[in-house]
């Protein structure tokens, strides 16, 4: 269990539940998809659909509010992206043995990217250049940055920082990762919100051989400030290809550094929270802070 508020929900739970409420999968292969995420369990339904159930408790109709936002959203990246990115199907009802709403959406192939896997490649450096630019293009219609999670003030985070820092004594060098936090968080600001998927972590990116194939976990898709998806760079690229791209998008010093904050900031919260749990997401916060740590700009 990675939370305390974690709800169960395992393979014979889900089969039953989506053949029950979508009998036109009554007779699809119905299995359990491995993954290092953390806010969903996720069910291949044949070939080309997916079921996503929320692993962490919360009220029903509140659940269903949120997974018909990221149905929206995910419609919206769907537009604007380059790359094929998964397309809502329907929500499913809370059941006798899982108590929420669920979502059913489409599958997209590929191999899950890993923080190291592609870190060498410039083609897949220039692949992540040509997606942030995508969605960048898309038009913010006027909507300002919605508050929540990573994308407004860099100080709004100091709290959650605090607490990351305490429970990383032992773990990291807490004196220098706190120094740096004190540099970052002071960078100004970079500008106008963009749209921005805000959550370019290699467990939602597909790739095969050296190219990038499909974007995951749109739901967030939204205005945020122009350096968040620039985390990319942090948790997949090594040093050469992150200047590749950054040369790709055109990115100036400061978004630069505040792209860093960000992913920073992310992965102090992965290496303490997943170290039992989840050791992939840990070690993904591992390698980013590596990477901040032994790059001479930031």
């Amino acid at each position: 269990m990675m939370h305390d508020d974690q709800v169960n929900i395992d393979i014979d739970i889900a089969r039953q539940m989506i053949r029950d409420q979508f009998p036109q999968y009554r007779h699809e292969d119905i299995t359990s998809v491995g993954s290092s995420g953390t806010v969903n369990a996720i069910f291949r339904i044949g070939s080309k659909s997916a079921a996503r159930f929320p692993l962490r408790a919360m009220n029903p109709t509140e659940c269903a509010d949120m997974l018909r936002s990221e149905a929206a959203a995910m419609v919206e990246i769907g537009k604007h992206c380059l790359f094929p990115t998964p397309q809502p199907i329907g929500i499913g009802e809370p059941g006798p043995r899982y108590p929420m709403p669920w979502a059913l959406q489409t599958w997209i192939e590929g191999e899950v990217a890993t923080p190291h896997g592609l870190s060498g490649s410039t083609m897949f450096a220039l692949d992540l250049a040509r997606l942030v630019a995508s969605l960048r293009q898309a038009d913010t219609r006027g909507r300002r940055f919605d508050g929540q999670g990573r994308g407004g003030h860099l100080p709004d985070h100091d709290d959650w920082m605090a607490v990351c820092l305490e429970n990383s004594e032992g773990l990291l060098d807490v004196a220098r990762l706190r120094d740096l936090w004190a540099r970052l968080r002071e960078l100004p600001c970079a500008g106008s919100v963009v749209m921005s998927h805000k959550d370019l972590i290699p467990a939602n990116l597909l790739v095969q051989g050296e190219r990038l194939v499909g974007v995951l976990d749109g739901g967030s898709f939204g205005p945020a400030d122009p350096s968040l998806d620039l985390v990319v760079g942090w948790h997949l690229l090594d040093r050469e290809r992150r200047a590749a791209f950054r040369s790709g998008l055109q990115v100036e010093d400061l978004l630069w550094k505040r792209g860093a904050a960000w992913a920073f900031q992310q992965a102090m919260g992965l290496v303490w929270y997943y170290r039992r749990t989840n050791p992939a997401m840990s070690a993904l916060g591992r390698s980013t802070l590596s990477r901040i740590l032994a790059d001479p700009d930031i």
